[in-house]
């Protein structure tokens, strides 16, 4: 999924061929994600549904359109600039996007961090927290509200830049593909490349309940911020279970969809 479906993704991206075909390459990932966790799991008991398969399909959905919206207005937005195109369109596209993803990587990792601190931020985010298992469609599982804000101080500074709709379309399909990886309930191991690249032998630690303990490994595609805030851990001989994850202080965190939506402008202590 790392090398292969990126790849093709940004294949696909480059060559400027129909958007359907990134469409095809996520649903692939999707259902590649689901039958590998079948069949090397690193938790057996998260593969079996905790009353959460329709709603994590709903956010799904609803954050893939989103995603999908933002790609196909970036011509429009593009018009909107100001003081020019200053994106290296020169550069090879595989290394336009290196860049894309460093960036955009600084701006996921700063919010994502931002948003356990700040109590109006947390509110949003803990929809993402409150899982009762670890598995690939956790990635998926925002508050829409949050997702709009993390993208948007994600993507406003390549927006700024030009960021060229090829080079996004591709973004956005990998960072799918991403978070996919991210959470994957496979028990798969890549090495010394745990301490570069955010995969899910290192998120795990960020996904604990107990206060404090789970805040670290912020990044969605790299550890480069997380070692430069101080704020990367890992230790091998950690096993995580059901136990393990979630929100300590909301044992009891709404598990509906609509519910979900809504328990962020209710009163409830944080």
């Amino acid at each position: 999924m790392l090398v292969g479906l990126n790849g093709l993704a940004i294949y696909i991206a480059r060559a400027e061929l129909s958007k359907l075909w990134l469409v095809a390459v996520l649903g692939f990932g999707i259902a590649l994600s689901f039958a590998t966790e079948r069949l090397v799991p690193y938790e057996s008991s998260w593969n079996a549904p905790h009353d959460d398969v329709a709603r994590d399909w709903l956010h799904f959905s609803v954050n893939e359109v989103s995603n999908i919206i933002s790609v196909a207005a970036l011509p429009v937005l593009a018009g909107l600039r100001r003081f020019g195109d200053r994106w290296p369109h020169e550069w090879p596209f595989a290394s336009q996007m290196l860049a894309a993803v460093i960036v955009f990587d600084f701006g996921i990792t700063m919010t994502h961090w931002a948003s356990h601190r700040l109590p109006v931020l947390w509110r949003l985010h803990a929809v993402h927290h409150s899982v009762k298992r670890f598995y690939g469609f956790n990635g998926m599982m925002k508050h829409p509200l949050h997702q709009t804000v993390e993208m948007t101080v994600a993507i406003l500074p390549l927006l700024l830049l030009g960021l060229p709709q090829p080079v996004a379309a591709a973004l956005a399909t990998i960072t799918a593909v991403q978070l996919l990886m991210q959470h994957s309930n496979v028990d798969y191991r890549v090495g010394q490349l745990r301490y570069i690249l955010a995969l899910n032998e290192g998120h795990r630690f960020h996904h604990l309940k107990w206060g404090g303990v789970g805040d670290v490994n912020f990044g969605l595609f790299t550890n480069l911020w997380d070692h430069l805030l101080g704020t990367w851990s890992f230790d091998p001989k950690r096993r995580f279970t059901s136990d393990d994850i979630g929100i300590g202080k909301e044992p009891n965190f709404p598990s509906g969809y609509m519910a979900q939506l809504l328990t962020p402008f209710q009163k409830r202590d944080l």
